[in-house]
């Protein structure tokens, strides 16, 4: 009993020693902060609360996740709400997608999607997979694409090297094409056997020269890769349409820099166009040589600005002959990217894909080019029903960057301009890249693509036609106000009659 006295007093005493070490420890730390908050000028806050003032910064930060969390209703975050998010991690990981008692979609909005049912639907038995596209037929490589739904471009660099086998590994067992977004192509890219699209972007990162002019012998040993299917020639992206990529220095890593072909460890900044498009004939001029050179198909991808300059394309492209058209156009939304960017750009700038896209591909129908060129449809596509919407609209095929981020495991933490993403997607931190499993990740990214394929199937089908493909204007409604809507094809109408 004098034992356990004596040693509840001798741990009380040092529970005291601590105690006072602790507190007289933290009084001088905040003595400092205090001095430090009244002498300062620059926060008002920090200056008339010294010390607690700190609080508000904590809180504010603090503020964003809670309320993803904990406050905001299911369909009301931004950029996705928890209802999109949670429709992919299910579809990723395979599991049951059905809900109970009723949608919780508003269905009054104007701008809300809806698709028309027939009375008699497609029966299963009759139901076939959805056809492949020839993209470039005249070009010595052609590319039969058969994926409707393809994983979007995403640069290693923005995104960790795991991110990459995995959409490598998940692209090649889905039988889909990975575009390689703007930073070059490396081994990773490769690893699945899946079939590429290698994006040059206006720093031409992989194919430069020195001086950032296109090194032609680099482009020709990248396209002579079997998996290397088509060249993608971005003149601008959703997140920042008008400015160049930017990787942060801390992203900038040897290996990167290496595939990149840029210094480590410092800023990587695109131009903020092509120095030798300047012009609609550049432009083409460039599409030309660049197809001549890796004798792939070869497109370009772009956010619409103004509507006009895409049928003074067309009207270019028929002057000089149907040859000398892009083999696709990648049309991107405003509201796109996976990235840093400036809130000015991306918040206020460039068209959104739900008007642009009908933009583009009427101005081809009327130039007679809609055979010609493919149209791909890019920019918070992650849903079945917004695949449909942009097949009924008039793309060939849809991207997706930010639905495959949440299928690797992607929280939309928003610390992609960072390097402190928490579960590996856009971190260099192998610390944090530890919790993404390439392997497992790689499963989720095909299982989210056949999830998909299939639902867009199931809306085609209640639609009355057998495949996706067949999908057309009047099969989806959009409405203008509140209890009336029309058919993509009776909106688009005096677009197309002008």
């Amino acid at each position: 009993m004098i034992d356990i006295i004596d040693f509840l007093s001798t741990g009380g005493l040092y529970l005291s020693v601590l105690f006072i070490l602790v507190v007289g420890s933290a009084v001088p730390v905040l003595l400092v902060v205090y001095i430090l908050d009244i002498t300062q000028t620059k926060q008002a806050i920090r200056r008339n609360y010294p010390v607690i003032g700190h609080l508000r910064y904590f809180l504010e930060f603090l503020g964003k996740f809670l309320r993803q969390y904990f406050f905001a209703m299911d369909r009301e975050e931004m950029p996705f709400n928890r209802e999109q998010r949670n429709w992919v991690y299910r579809a990723a990981k395979n599991v049951d997608n059905t809900v109970p008692f009723g949608s919780t979609r508003d269905l009054r909005p104007p701008g809300t999607i809806t698709f028309v049912n027939t009375a008699f639907p497609t029966l299963e038995q009759d139901a076939v997979e959805a056809s492949p596209v020839v993209i470039g037929p005249q070009c010595k490589h052609p590319y039969i694409a058969r994926s409707f739904f393809n994983v979007s471009a995403m640069s290693y660099g923005a995104i960790s090297k795991p991110a990459v086998q995995a959409l490598s590994r998940g692209a090649g067992m889905a039988g889909c094409w990975l575009n390689t977004g703007e930073g070059g192509l490396s081994a990773y890219h490769l690893e699945g056997d899946c079939d590429i699209v290698f994006q040059i972007g206006t720093a031409k990162y992989g194919v430069r020269s020195a001086d950032g002019s296109l090194d032609d012998g680099k482009l020709a040993e990248i396209a002579g890769h079997a998996q290397v299917k088509m060249i993608e020639i971005k003149l601008s992206q959703g997140a920042k349409p008008g400015k160049g990529g930017l990787l942060p220095a801390a992203k900038v890593t040897r290996e990167i820099a290496r595939v990149r072909g840029i210094p480590q460890k410092k800023d990587s900044i695109s131009p903020n166009r092509f120095p030798e498009i300047g012009s609609i004939d550049e432009l083409l001029d460039f599409i030309g040589h660049v197809r001549a050179v890796s004798e792939k198909p070869t497109g370009i991808k772009l956010v619409v600005g103004e509507p006009c300059w895409i049928n003074d394309l067309c009207t270019a492209i028929k002057m000089r002959g149907e040859e000398s058209a892009p083999d696709f156009i990648t049309v991107d939304s405003a509201d796109g990217g996976t990235g840093a960017a400036p809130m000015s750009l991306i918040d206020y700038v460039g068209m959104p894909v739900r008007e642009s896209l009908s933009v583009v591909v009427d101005a081809l129908i009327q130039h007679g080019l809609r055979e010609r060129v493919r149209v791909i449809a890019s920019g918070k596509l992650i849903t079945p029903g917004e695949v449909a919407w942009a097949l009924c609209t008039g793309a060939d095929f849809v991207n997706s960057a930010r639905g495959f981020m949440f299928a690797l495991g992607c929280i939309q933490a928003l610390q992609c301009n960072k390097n402190t993403c928490p579960t590996g997607v856009t971190t260099h931190n192998k610390r944090l890249q530890r919790g993404l499993d390439p392997r497992n990740k790689a499963v989720r990214v095909k299982q989210y693509v056949d999830n998909v394929v299939h639902e867009v199937g199931v809306i085609a089908h209640s639609c009355g036609v057998t495949e996706p493909r067949l999908l057309r204007r009047e099969h989806c409604r959009i409405v203008t106000t509140p209890g009336q809507s029309q058919t993509v094809e009776e909106m688009c109408r005096p677009s197309a009659a002008s």
